[in-house]
Parts: C-alpha cells; structure tokens; sequence
C-alpha cells in the first residue's frame, strides 16, 4: 500500500495520540514563553521607508540624533487677540508638567484670532508618548473656562499614542468579535460544539506559537507595529479553514458508513495533502514579498509564512490525533435543528443547493462564463484609477477623530506646519566654509520660513522647510520635487556635502516609488510559483493557467472595490466608512500576494476532489459536478470564516485596517461564489478532456494520488444533464 505524505503522518498521529498532543501543546507553550521573553524589536525610521527620506533618516541615525518629538498646539479664539490670555496658561500649564523643553513664543495669524504653539517632549523620542499624557491634560484643561477659544494638538508623541492606544483597542475588538464568529459558523457547519471548538481551538494556539516565534525573529528583520495584527487576521482564517477541511472530510466518509480508522485515513490522505498543498502555495506566494525591497513587507513575509506553517503542522499532526481519541464523540454537544444530515453518504443540503446551481452552468457553460468574467471585470473598472499614498495619521483615523481634527485645523491656518520637509546634510567638516555658505544660501533661498540646526560634533545639518498646500496635494508634491531636483542640488553644488530630502511628504513618495518597482518582482514570483505547484500537483498546465487567470481576476476585482469605497466613496458612508481619496500605499500588494495564496485554499481543495472522481472513471462534467457538489458545504463554511474575520478588521478603526479587511473579505466572497461556483466549473467544462492532457515533456513529472488507493470505489455521480436534481 502506497501513501501520499500526508497519510502517513496522519496515520502516525493518529497511533502516537499522546505524543502528538502533547508535542503540540509543549511547542506552542516554549514558543510563546519564548517569544515573550525576548520581546518584539520594531522597525527603525530608516527601516520603514525607502530611497531618499530612507538615508536622510539613516544619517540621523547613524549620527545617534535623536529628533525630540515636537507637538504642535493652535489656539483659537473669536475675537481678535483673544487667544493671549488662555496662551499664557498654556504655556505655563505645560512647563509645569516637566516633560516638554524649548517651548517657542506663539506664533499669531494674520487676522490676530489665532496663534501656534510649538514645543518638544524632553528626553528620548521613543519613549515620548509614554509620557505625552500629562500634557494633552494640561492642553485639554486649558481650553476650558475661556469661552469662544478652541485648543487643538497634534505631534509626534501625541499621534504615537493615539495609534498605540487605538491598535491596542482594535486588536482586542478583533479578537473578540472574530473568534466568536468563527465559532459560531462552525456550530452551524458542523452542528455540535466539540467539531466547532476544535478548529478554532487549533486556530489559536498556531496563532499563539507564531507571536512568540516572530518575537524572536523581530531580533534579525525588525517588523512593524501592524505586524501583529495581519498575523492574527491570517492565523485564524487559514488555522480554521484547514481544520475545517480536514475535519468536514472524516465527517463525511464517517457518515458514508466508513470505520473510524478508515475514515480518518481517507481524510488524510485526501484533505490532508490538499492542506499540505494549499499551506506550500501560500507560503510561498508570501515569500514574493521579500522581492519588494521593503522591510515592512518582509516583516508581513515572516509573520504570515510563519502562522501557515503552523497552522499547517497542526493540521496534519495533532487534528488527526484529536480525531482518533475522541472518535464519536467529536460529535458531542450536538445543536438542536442543526446536526441533521441529509441523503446518502453524508450529504448535506449545501450539497443539493450546490447541485441544482451547477445544473444551468453545466447545461450552458459558455454563457456563464461570458456572464460571470463581465461581472468580475464590471467590479475591477475603478481599479485603473486607483491613486495610493502613505496616508497620514489625520487619514487613518478618520476625520471626526480628535487628532485628525487637530491636524486640519492647525494645517488650515498654518499650512506646513505639522508636517514640513526636512534637509539633513552630512559633511566631512560641517562647518567648512563652502558648508557653512550653502547653508546660509539655502535657508535665504530655499523660501520662507526655513530653519537651520547645526549638530557640529556628528558634522551633520537639519533644515526644516514648512510645504504649502495640506502636506499631500498637488501644490505640496510639487514643492517637494522643486525642493529636491532644483533648490538642494543648486544649493549643496559643489560642497562635497550629502543632502538628503526626507519628511512625511517624501517618505510616501520614496515608498510608493519602491513599490512600483518593486510589485513586478514580486508578481512574477507569485504567478510562477502557482504555475508550477498546480502543474506539479495536477499534470495539467491547463488547470495551472486556468488557476492563475481565475486568481487575477478575483484580485482586479477586489481592487476595484476598494478603490470605489475608500477613494471615490461610492458606498463607504452605508458601510459606516469614510473616503480618504486614496488607498494605502502597502495594501494592493498585500491583497494580491495574500489572494493569490488564499484562494489556493479553495482551488486545491476542490479541483483536488474533481480529480478524485476524474480517476475513478468519471467524465469530465460528472466528475465536476461531483466534486463541487462535494466540496461546496466545506467550501462555503471555509469561506464565511474568512469572509467574516476579514469583515471583522473592515470594521476597525484604523482607515489602513479597514481597506486590507473590505479588500480581502470582498475577494474572498467573490472566488467563493462567482469563481468557484460559476466560473471554474463553466471554463472546465467548456475546455473538456483538454483539462487533463499532459504534454510529453511533463509526463515524467511524478504523479501525485489524489485520493487513497485502499478507498472503496465510490458509486458514480449522477450524470451531468441531470446534475440540477443532485
């Protein structure tokens, strides 16, 4: 008897139960212990960008300068003048906390109502806002008792902790809201608690030995503070998904009247490697990510390439050995109305329903096709408008969040205040005579407002050039490229002085242009590696094509929706979202990357299970009916899983959560539904035995079974013209 890899570990698992439970629980308990010992290491400035503002950052850093955080207060009165009485006891209410230094003389508009303090957070940058909250109080405080005058906040500490305190919130609201979800669609799927609990059980413990794994990782690739927060949106979609898999399938060749053993054995060998399968093709798809040039993105690599390997290794290991020690009893806690199977062979409903939609494709493939491929590029039409940007604190959290609030009415009157550009110069002699007049020239020259900071030990210069415009429009894109190919060059000409343009500004620009240079990589990788795992896995480069033509169209798609919410704000106000005009910079290659290994889950599985009755003698459209019939309860559950934990993040606060969370949820629905229900089975019937022809050069790749050899033969699906009554 010959058995595919996962079989055997299956089996092994299943024999050594208290070994392989036990192994499990030891891992995942080492690894978080581990893991939280050692602690997380975040990316450095430099780390998070890219080109100009990436080295311009890396000077300072190299130069151990520490930029304080400044923050930024306006005061605002109705009458003219009357800021100056409420801007005294400011000043003195934020002297007297202790945790600020060189606050500088308000700076008044021209019409006297309004007047801009500027000040910065003594000691380390980094642990500002740790100790900013003592003087948002003292700035909240001071615009009470004044009637008529508004005090608004913005900076550096006071926008980290608004962001550490919201992803701290967020991240609980995602757990508690999607943990409870994904349990409760499987009490409906699988109709009695120990079936549901298990893979939501598994899902959170690989979740948990991957947070502490990628801590310990954090020490060589630093990662980003969101990191987290995508690892655990991955964990428990996929962690649940391959459970259910697996699980659903030893359910059903138990209903089918198997024996424990032999169920379980099939489930192996059969969902089992089509997890194995699934769980290589993503990793692998996220491992495009590390082509992207970006640090952050080879942080997201790490994060998601680890929680699939672990979900994965549960799967295939420590599920199987649940499965044989609790037998029956997997069944317990059954849910009144819920746990009713239906026809022979463990059949559920969803099987029926599946049917009688697959009658009218399979009758009429080429019209379904036409239909369902109009309806995927209807939905992809915004996509070629689609504008990204590094969105800015006051975008992220929304516009009616305090901060962002701040920052537009302080941007308003005070245009390039809050986030002006920065020069740094490094200099072998910073005060060496052609230095020192380039600097004078560039602060007369480089327009109004300029400010020159010398460091003359660390031989390196900062100078501060306030933008027009509201930091990310035209008028300030256009100061920012007049400011790096015109003034600095003209300025520094010469001086043998390095000078480097960075600032929020010119970090969006410097990542964005990274990523399009770096998204062609990265997209050659992931359409490879899927080409070549689906010809390996099925002999066939048809059904590799077909895979990679089906993913784009769901990705374009997906795309297309986020554009049109979040950019054009077609919709955004009925699903509580708010446009912001463009869509984050990292999100479309995260979602391509992350689509094109997430739908694998579903295109594996069930394809897997149409070859399963293509080599028991089936014809073509009978062994598609049949393995879509079969499939479609697993499928459906898998994908509301994902669907509604995707839906969970599209809800957060974070405007770059929501965007990944809307685009992935909306993707997954649709490969779901129109591609796997209209579309596969639509172009495989149309494209007949050519889905199964190997060419000769590829005959001698070796063929992978896609059942169990000892599995009784299955009775025949019913005949495709007669699929609708299936």
């Amino acid at each position: 008897m010959r058995r595919n890899v996962a079989a055997r570990i299956g089996v092994w698992s299943a024999h050594h139960r208290k070994t392989a439970v036990i192994g499990w629980l030891l891992f995942v308990v080492l690894a978080t212990v581990g893991g939280g010992a050692a602690g997380t290491v975040e990316m450095t400035g430099s780390e998070q960008g890219a080109g100009d503002s990436a080295r311009a950052e890396k000077i300072l850093e190299d130069a151990r300068l520490d930029a304080p955080a400044g923050e930024l207060v306006l005061v605002r009165s109705d009458a003219a003048g009357g800021w100056r009485q409420p801007a005294r006891e400011l000043t003195a209410a934020i002297e007297k906390t202790g945790e600020t230094t060189g606050i500088e003389a308000p700076l008044a508009s021209a019409d006297d109502k309004e007047a801009l303090i500027r000040f910065e957070m003594a000691g380390a940058s980094d642990t500002a806002a740790d100790r900013v909250q003592p003087v948002l109080d003292a700035v909240r405080d001071a615009g009470r008792g004044h009637e008529g005058v508004e005090v608004h906040q913005f900076g550096d500490a006071s926008a980290e902790k608004w962001l550490n305190d919201l992803l701290a919130d967020d991240f609980k609201k995602a757990e508690f809201t999607a943990v409870p979800l994904a349990l409760g669609i499987l009490l409906v799927a699988f109709g009695a608690v120990v079936a549901a609990l298990l893979p939501v059980g598994l899902a959170l413990t690989a979740c948990a030995a991957a947070f502490g794994l990628l801590s310990l990782a954090s020490h060589q690739l630093h990662v980003f503070q969101t990191t987290y927060s995508v690892m655990f949106l991955m964990g428990l979609a996929v962690g649940v998904d391959y459970c259910l898999f697996y699980l659903r399938r030893e359910r059903d060749e138990r209903a089918a009247g198997r024996d424990a053993e032999t169920a379980l054995r099939i489930a192996a060998a059969t969902s089992g490697r089509a997890v194995l399968v699934s769980g290589v093709t993503v990793m692998l798809a996220m491992a495009g990510m590390f082509l992207s040039g970006l640090m952050l993105f080879k942080g997201f690599a790490v994060a998601t390439i680890l929680v699939v390997a672990i979900a994965v290794l549960g799967s295939v290991t420590v599920l199987p050995a649940l499965l044989a020690w609790l037998g029956d009893r997997v069944d317990a806690g059954r849910v009144p109305f819920l746990n009713r199977r239906r026809g022979k062979r463990g059949t559920r409903a969803s099987g029926a329903l599946a049917g009688s939609l697959l009658g009218p494709v399979l009758r009429r493939p080429l019209l379904f096709a036409v239909l369902g491929t109009a309806l995927m590029l209807g939905l992809a039409v915004p996509a070629a408008g689609m504008k990204t940007e590094q969105l800015g604190m006051e975008k992220l959290f929304g516009s009616d969040a305090p901060l962002s609030v701040a920052y537009e009415q302080i941007t308003d009157s005070f245009p390039g205040g809050p986030d002006p550009a920065r020069i740094v110069v490094k200099a072998d002699d910073i005060e060496a005579e052609p230095v020192r007049k380039a600097l004078a020239r560039f602060e007369e020259d480089g327009g109004r407002g300029a400010t020159v900071t010398v460091h003359r030990e660390q031989d390196v210069a900062e100078i501060e050039v306030p933008l027009p415009g509201d930091g990310s429009d035209g008028r300030s894109r256009d100061a920012l490229t007049e400011l790096r190919e015109r003034t600095v060059p003209a300025a520094f000409a010469g001086t043998g002085a390095e000078a480097r343009v960075t600032g929020k500004l010119a970090e969006s620009v410097d990542f964005n242009e990274q990523l399009k240079s770096g998204i062609g990589p990265v997209f050659a990788f992931i359409v490879a590696v899927t080409f070549l795992l689906m010809l390996f896995c099925f002999r066939s480069y048809v059904i590799a094509v077909t895979s990679i033509l089906l993913n784009l169209l769901s990705v374009a798609a997906a795309y297309g929706v986020m554009v049109a919410v979040f950019q054009h704000g077609w919709g955004a106000a009925l699903l509580g979202m708010e446009a912001v005009g463009a869509v984050e910079s990292w999100i479309p290659l995260f979602v391509l990357v992350v689509l094109f290994g997430l739908s694998m889950d579903y295109h594996v599985f069930v394809v897997s299970r149409i070859r399963e009755a293509r080599d028991r003698g089936a014809d073509n459209r009978t062994a598609i009916a049949e393995g879509i019939r079969r499939t479609a309860g697993a499928v459906t559950g898998a994908a509301a899983i994902m669907v509604a934990v995707f839906a969970v993040f599209g809800t957060l606060s974070m405007q770059s959560m929501q965007q990944m969370g809307v685009g992935l949820a909306v993707a997954v629905l649709l490969d779901a539904t129109v591609v796997r229900m209209v579309l596969l089975p639509s172009v495989m019937s149309l494209l007949g035995d050519r889905n199964w022809r190997t060419p000769k050069l590829l005959r001698r790749l070796p063929q992978l079974e896609h059942g169990d050899e000892d599995e009784p033969a299955a009775p025949p699906a019913p005949r495709a013209p007669s699929v609708s009554g299936v």
